[in-house]
């Protein structure tokens, strides 16, 4: 299932192992342990379109209700009890690696720097922040009033309010137009279901009120008393309904309802602060809602009449509207509109789409027009004059690397900032002078230790695949790494959603690269990194186009010595692990392991049941197992559904029982399968975190604590011991 933020930063994070190439490889049996748990098979007949498929493992399957009841019933109690048996087995097996993990732990979180602070920004009078401090997991939100010399004002100390929960996330921080009142979600479960909570700045008083069931942000109106924010359905979890809250009433009033359950929906404020905007959003299509925010109580007015087949965002300017769009235009186009008449029909061409180039995003300015380009698998970044339509790029010279807009809360300026970062230079926020065209580094990210990149070599490789297509690969390597076929790589792709996996610098990936290992970068189908096209070509009907990709480029560097199967090992999470899971039935002699991160591997099952979150979101992603066509194409590929006696690579899985995003039932049940019918004798392990969900344990060191599982791992059967 879809990715978030958070777990596109875990990912990165288990990209951080090491080997010496010139160790002799042990030959590590499950044999040598003791026996793994044997799941109990109670056979379901689930019968469609007149074909029936027999899962023995479908009991594993809990309610919310179940999970967190104080006393289990049987099932649930039968369910924990394997879940608790998998992960006391992987503790068994690695225990040998436990001196080795807490290394791992040390090493990694000794480069990240222990008191920092983000770059701060300017808004409404006042300059925002974030910091940490010594020692503490969470963030401190924190501003300073017209001047970063003057008193610092604490907004929310995430620290404090994580005490005495095992997991805490704060999210949607925002603050009223006045700056009195702040507003902010939390989730103590990691099911991304937040309570929105307030606090007047003033005089440091959490207010009482507390709005459950929300996915945490919201949009301040003009007033300052109301507050529109997002609910979410109670079974499904999609977001369903938008709300207007006011400051010391107790009934909320529902503006908009969505019906269609293929969208997601939320709120927010328009960056001029005119319009409260409502989006919706699914596969294949948006919509928008306006709300003037100087009169709360009105009706949301719809931007333009939806379309089936229509994606686009929206940015207000002073009596305007900015559309960024695919209509006739695959790669996007950007339009405008007047605010007073923004149906589709009076929209007229600002930037026109152009063939290799997909508008990723891009930013107003008084003077200025910005826009987020991506050719070739690299981002670039396009300044244009709008008083005489000159413009120009921003020159960067690696290989391979990514370049973003940053946050820009403010028209009135000529700076741009914006964030560079590539596998070998770590994340730099710069302020670009447009009229001058000069950048000022504002900060990069410290590498506790130090970082030479001039000690690593960045490469950018275009593989052929099977069907004639050149697929980018990044790489980054130690410079001395011998590219002979005896060095150790770890190939790490998603290719769903159009989410792409840019080559960005990731500090704990240090551990990997100083120890030999090369890592690489699969830019897939499905992905967009070579533009929107690249993304149709891997979902629905072609959805086997991006696992041909990834084998294809797995068995290519491996041909051309940067590797050999014996030291190769794919990882992938969410939809990634979905990647993993058909890699590993597909082409299982090409891996010596493969880590599968909350892997969504039962996709059949899971496209059948409405009521699993998310599911019906994605029907123009995967394809909706209602139509026969679609059932048979995805029970084709779904790795749970095609698990055969072979022998497969070493594998890690890993899961959170909390889950919202890949419920932790599959996993499960693809191990117990995986177990039942492989015919090899190699590892498999699972980790179930009992009390995260899709990305893992929070908290800035904690999450190591998950990822020095898949270091040791890919240590172990390198017979890597420090």
């Amino acid at each position: 299932m879809k990715t978030t933020n958070n777990l596109l930063i875990l990912m990165a994070i288990l990209v951080t192992t090491a080997c010496n190439n010139n160790m002799k490889q042990p030959d590590i049996k499950t044999s040598q342990f003791p026996v793994p748990p044997e799941a109990e098979k109670i056979d379901s007949a689930l019968t469609i379109h007149g074909h029936t498929r027999i899962d023995p493992y479908f009991w594993m399957r809990l309610s919310d209700e179940q999970k967190t009841a104080e006393n289990p019933d049987e099932q649930t109690q039968k369910v924990f009890d394997y879940l608790n048996a998998e992960n006391k087995y992987t503790e068994t097996v690695m225990k040998s690696t436990e001196e080795l993990q807490e290394n791992l732990f040390n090493e990694i979180t000794g480069r990240i720097k222990q008191t920092d602070e983000s770059v701060p920004y300017f808004k409404n009078g006042y300059w925002y922040y974030s910091r940490y401090e010594e020692g503490k997991e969470y963030p401190i939100y924190c501003r300073k009033k017209e001047h970063l010399d003057n008193v610092e004002q604490v907004l929310l100390d995430a620290n404090k309010r994580a005490q005495n929960h095992s997991y805490y996330q704060a999210g949607g921080i925002s603050v009223s137009p006045d700056n009195k009142l702040l507003a902010f979600g939390e989730d103590t479960v990691s099911r991304r279901i937040y309570t929105i909570r307030f606090k007047n700045i003033e005089t440091g008083e959490i207010l009482p009120v507390m709005i459950d069931n929300t996915t945490g942000s919201g949009a301040w109106a003009n007033d300052n008393e109301h507050f529109f924010y997002t609910s979410k359905d109670e079974v499904s979890l999609l977001s369903n309904k938008i709300w207007r809250h006011k400051l010391g009433n107790k009934n909320d009033v529902m503006v908009y309802e969505e019906k269609d359950p293929a969208y997601y929906i939320g709120v927010y404020r328009s960056k001029s602060g005119k319009y409260i905007t409502i989006w919706n959003s699914s596969t294949l299509s948006s919509d928008y809602h306006l709300i003037d925010a100087d009169k709360p109580l009105s009706a949301a007015v719809n931007f333009t009449p939806r379309e089936k087949v229509h994606e686009y965002n929206i940015l207000h300017f002073e009596d305007k509207f900015y559309i960024l769009t695919n209509w006739n235009a695959q790669n996007f186009r950007i339009m405008e509109t007047p605010e007073n008449a923004t149906s589709k029909e009076n929209w007229k061409e600002v930037i026109p789409q152009r063939e290799n180039v997909l508008i990723d995003d891009f930013e107003i300015f008084r003077k200025y027009l910005v826009v987020n380009e991506r050719k070739d698998a690299l981002t670039n970044l396009r300044i244009i004059n709008q008083n005489n339509n000159e413009e120009h790029y921003l020159n960067f010279s690696e290989e391979a690397y990514v370049a973003y807009i940053s946050t820009n809360p403010e028209f009135d300026t000529n700076k741009l900032r914006f964030t560079y970062s590539s596998l070998t230079t770590p994340s730099s926020v710069y302020d670009y002078n447009m009229d001058k065209h000069t950048k000022e580094l504002k900060k990069q990210q410290e590498v506790v230790g130090g970082h030479n990149p001039e000690e690593y070599i960045t490469e950018r490789l275009y593989i052929d695949s099977r069907d004639d297509v050149r697929i980018p690969v990044s790489l980054v390597y130690q410079k001395g790494t011998k590219l002979n076929g005896t060095s150790p790589m770890l190939l790490h792709a998603y290719g769903s959603y159009g989410n792409t996996i840019d080559p960005s610098f990731s500090s704990t990936r240090l551990s990997l690269l100083d120890r030999g290992f090369v890592y690489a970068i699969a830019h897939i189908r499905g992905g967009q990194a070579m533009g929107r096209q690249w993304y149709d070509e891997g979902k629905m009907f072609n959805k086997i186009n991006t696992f041909n990709d990834y084998i294809d480029c797995a068995q290519a560097l491996v041909n051309k010595k940067y590797t050999s199967s014996n030291h190769l090992y794919g990882m992938g999470g969410s939809a990634g692990g979905l990647l993993m899971g058909a890699v590993a039935n597909m082409a299982p002699a090409l891996f010596n392991g493969i880590l599968a991160a909350v892997p969504f591997v039962d996709v059949v099952s899971t496209m059948l049941d409405e009521t699993i979150p998310l599911t019906t979101n994605e029907f123009d992603e995967w394809g909706n197992p209602k139509n026969k066509d679609s059932y048979e194409y995805m029970l084709s590929y779904s790795p749970y559904d095609n698990v055969k006696a072979q022998k497969y690579p070493h594998m890690l899985v890993t899961t959170g029982l909390f889950d919202s995003q890949v419920q932790y039932w599959e996993p499960a049940k693809w191990v117990a399968r995986l177990r039942d019918i492989k015919t090899d004798d190699n590892l498999l392990l699972f980790h179930c975190n009992m009390d995260a969900g899709h990305g893992g344990a929070s908290g800035r060191f904690e999450r190591y604590r998950e990822a020095a599982i898949e270091y040791a791992f890919m240590f172990m059967l390198e017979d890597i011991e420090e």
